[in-house]
């Protein structure tokens, strides 16, 4: 079907008099300028086990619900839901959650129940079966993005390899998660683990963190460079966990924008957005700066 000029000459014009947002900003410069969040995106976020990519991308979740009223979907398999909403509830308290009053502790759970819906992890999805899923609960729940966490716990439909190949049913999903993404306006979350080999790759002996495992690239998530290919963003979150000074920086390599007129642009290979770890692990700071803060004031 081919679609109609005069629909999208519509949407132009509409765009040209801001009556269509094009990308959600924070208000931080130095994060704004590499990433944008666009609805019906499908964005990829990929790193090595343990660098908390979970923390980093659900903190920054959270700053776009503050600041935009963004609803947010959770699938995340690996970590139990009492623990996300724990973390939730610290970042929007900036404290330990044993430090957080019952007054305060029930007001921010309220807040979280409003912009975030957790699907029970210990229910295991296909794909389709997913987003099947997250179709019914976009019909009872405008939620505007979807976080999946990891890839690679989904199940696989034993029944399609029948007939094709692992890697041919990995680009058929990631055409399915696009599809989804059009058609429900929702953007697209979906973390995954970098290949083992990837954790061979060191950083050479003259570089600032000689022998710590280098930030991986789109080619070395598992599967190979196919889910860089298919994605409309691509970040890496990394840090280095064994470094005396800096384990406490989680850094955003972007790797891909496809649409660079509206979200953003790929970090040079040595200049990541660093962001810095609070005390307690209750947020995060850039260039010294509370990113909440800086972003919506304290709430």
């Amino acid at each position: 079907m081919i679609l109609n000029i005069k629909d999208q000459i519509e949407k132009l014009n509409k765009i040209r008099k801001g009556e269509i947002r094009e990308a959600y900003t924070l208000g931080i410069p130095d994060f704004d300028e590499y990433f944008k969040l666009s609805l019906g995106q499908y964005n990829i976020v990929l790193g090595h086990s343990n660098v908390g990519k979970t923390t980093t991308i659900l903190y920054l979740m959270l700053l776009y619900s503050v600041k935009h009223k963004i609803k947010w979907l959770i699938y995340s398999s690996e970590n139990e839901a009492h623990t996300l909403i724990r973390k939730l509830i610290e970042f929007l308290e900036g404290l330990p959650i044993n430090k957080i009053n019952d007054e305060d502790l029930n007001k921010r759970a309220e807040w979280i129940n409003n912009h975030f819906k957790i699907i029970d992890p210990n229910s295991l999805y296909n794909y389709k079966q997913l987003l099947k899923l997250g179709q019914d609960i976009k019909k009872a729940w405008d939620y505007q993005g979807f976080m999946i966490d990891p890839y690679n716990s989904l199940m696989i439909d034993k029944s399609e390899l029948k007939g094709i190949s692992k890697h041919d049913y990995d680009y058929e999903a990631s055409s399915a998660f696009r599809v989804f993404c059009k058609t429900n306006d929702v953007t697209i979350m979906l973390c995954m683990h970098a290949a083992t080999e990837a954790l061979r790759k060191l950083h050479p002996a003259n570089h600032e963190y000689s022998g710590h495992p280098i930030a991986p690239w789109g080619s070395d998530a598992e599967g190979g460079g196919k889910h860089l290919n298919r994605s409309d963003s691509f970040l890496v979150c990394h840090r280095y966990t064994s470094s005396p000074t800096d384990w406490m920086y989680s850094m955003i390599h972007v790797r891909k924008i496809k649409d660079i007129d509206v979200n953003g642009r790929p970090t040079s290979i040595d200049s990541p957005i660093r962001m810095r770890s609070v005390i307690n692990n209750v947020g995060f700071t850039i260039n010294g700066e509370n990113m909440l803060h800086k972003a919506i004031g304290k709430i």
